[in-house]
């Protein structure tokens, strides 16, 4: 007889990276990815390196005006990128 456990296939994938320790750098790298999608393209022409050390997005800005306001708008970007990528990632954000 056949076994029919049967599993959807993206439920079997998130458990496959969780067991070998994959998913949370995924998720970091979406959420990276994302930075371009949620500040847009204005933002992004200021924007140089970006990283995740724990927990907290680190994030070049080349204009100090612009990082001052990107500043302000610290918690409103925390939601709206941990919310691109589903998960709670990230809970701080610093601008340099």
């Amino acid at each position: 007889m056949f076994r029919r456990d049967v599993q959807n296939l993206a439920d079997v994938l998130n458990l496959c990276l969780r067991r070998n320790g994959l998913e949370t750098p995924l998720l970091q790298h979406r959420l990276v990815n994302a930075w371009d999608r949620v500040v847009g393209p204005g933002v992004v022409a200021y924007t140089g390196e970006k990283f995740i050390k724990n927990q907290t997005l680190m994030v070049k800005i080349k204009n100090p005006a612009l990082r001052q306001d990107l500043s302000m708008m610290k918690q409103r970007l925390i939601t709206r990128l941990n919310g691109e990528v589903g998960s709670m990632i990230i809970t701080d954000i610093k601008f340099y």
